[in-house]
């Protein structure tokens, strides 16, 4: 288990039981260090069949270290974090956001917010100092619930965005899958006067990652828009902190799309987002842009370091997942910040851009005339083949003959991972996960069939470098 852009992950068999209680008491130690002692800590989980054994034993680690745990059941990601805040405690969520069910994560919020790489550093150094003395297992108990507060507290939020039935007249449908948000979306969407559909509720866990979107849910989606005449096919991941939006052509909205509507929907004039994010979001919309490695706690310090300048501050990542870094007025209200992803504040401003111009989202996407982008993921991809993958691609020669089906590297950005600028324009960005077995490419050309082409084969070559790899340790 490590930690990744956003939280520590691993196998769920590995994280249940002792392994989540000694990375919970490193978290207690390191809220003790920063000086929150003896708090309330809201936990939260998602709807995979693991969370709520690893929520049990986070909890009772948590009661074991002196702190008073707070079961919040399963809840989205942002309500739990705004209600944590809300409350000045702290926050947990057992979640593996949008991979496989075999895996699972946890993720760590102190009173101020989301935690940030020192803190990182200082539970992984606790974890190390405490693991072969760890006591296990602590007392189970029955904990005071919070879930029904926090939800209403998130509602009072996400009420205030839009005005009363902004999204009349709007045909909606919520892939509900397995998202701990399906029924709560449906709620909203439709307090706002849509008529929104509940559609494909799965039982089973459903991986659903909105960055690298797979053929099987955009075919869905194609279904269901034909059958419905939806306007949008709305969705998010495991626990809602990435929205996922498909257009009434069956197309995905892809997440920098989406984070450039919620950004000039709050009239922002600072961006905050990582290198993976569209090149063509830049000042020319009127806001000012900043770009960090990927990752949340990247972005929050992008957007921490923004706010003596004032005004409005948002943060987004290409899966779509938006932080607002400071309070904005929406709606003649004050929307405060909530430095931790989001799903739905995107997905009701895109929403509410579409009702309010009267264009729908596919003429939006015309409109601002991005390069188009594609992205995929090897999954289940070595981490060793990932490391060797790219030691070997920092050598420019190496790098060049990996590309050479794309033309000539004209530049090379290395903020996070290997993003290439060839001479034709085209952009080939290599980069492996910060905490899953699965390596990533990111593209940008003239076309989706180019960019997915670029997508599919640099991918496919990745994965002959790493059997080759593989091949050579064997002998």
């Amino acid at each position: 288990m490590k930690f990744g852009s956003s939280g520590v992950r691993g196998l769920a068999s590995d994280l249940i039981g002792r392994a989540s209680g000694l990375y919970t008491e490193a978290f207690a130690r390191r809220l003790r260090a920063t000086g929150f002692d003896q708090g309330k800590v809201f936990v939260g989980r998602d709807l995979r069949d693991s969370s709520p054994e690893i929520a049990a034993d986070c909890m009772a680690a948590l009661a074991a270290a002196g702190f008073e745990p707070i079961d919040c059941g399963a809840i989205p990601t942002p309500a739990l974090a705004f209600h944590a805040g809300r409350q000045r405690g702290a926050a947990l969520m057992v979640t593996g956001s949008h991979i496989p069910a075999d895996r699972n994560g946890i993720k760590f919020y102190g009173p101020k917010g989301e935690i940030d790489k020192a803190d990182e550093a200082a539970i992984t150094a606790y974890v190390a100092e405490l693991s072969d003395h760890y006591p296990w297992p602590p007392a189970q108990a029955q904990w005071q619930a919070g879930r029904d507060q926090a939800l209403a507290a998130f509602w009072d939020r996400v009420g205030s965005i839009l005005p009363s039935a902004a999204l009349s007249g709007l045909r909606l449908g919520v892939y509900q899958h397995s998202s701990v948000a399906a029924e709560l979306l449906v709620e909203v969407l439709r307090a706002y006067g849509a008529d929104a559909m509940a559609v494909g509720k799965s039982e089973v866990f459903v991986p659903v990652d909105t960055e690298a979107v797979s053929p099987e849910t955009l075919a869905k989606a194609k279904g269901w828009v034909r059958e419905f005449k939806f306007d949008a096919v709305l969705s998010t991941d495991a626990d809602a902190d990435r929205p996922l939006i498909i257009d009434e052509n069956s197309e995905l909205f892809r997440g920098d799309l989406i984070g450039l509507a919620t950004a000039l929907f709050v009239k922002a004039d600072v961006v905050v987002t990582p290198v993976t994010s569209n090149s063509g979001i830049s000042d020319a919309f009127g806001f000012k842009v900043v770009r960090t490695r990927v990752g949340s706690p990247f972005v929050i310090a992008g957007m921490e370091a923004a706010q003596p300048a004032g005004g409005t501050i948002v943060g987004f990542e290409a899966n779509g997942g938006v932080l607002l870094g400071s309070d904005c007025l929406l709606n003649g209200k004050t929307l405060s910040a909530l430095p931790t992803r989001d799903s739905f504040l995107p997905i009701l401003a895109t929403l509410g851009t579409v009702a309010s111009t009267g264009k729908s989202l596919s003429a939006l996407r015309s409109l601002w005339k991005l390069p188009i982008c594609a992205s995929e993921r090897l999954e289940n991809f070595p981490v060793e083949a990932s490391r060797g993958l790219m030691h070997r691609l920092a050598d420019r020669d190496a790098l060049q003959a990996f590309l050479a089906p794309f033309g000539t590297v004209a530049d090379v950005d290395v903020t996070d991972g290997l993003r290439a600028r060839m001479v034709s324009g085209e952009i080939v960005h290599l980069r492996p996960s910060g905490n899953a077995p699965e390596f990533r490419c990111y593209a940008e050309a003239a076309s989706h069939d180019r960019a997915s082409e670029i997508v599919a084969i640099a991918l496919e070559r990745a994965r002959d470098a790493g059997l080759s790899d593989e091949r050579k340790i064997v002998e």
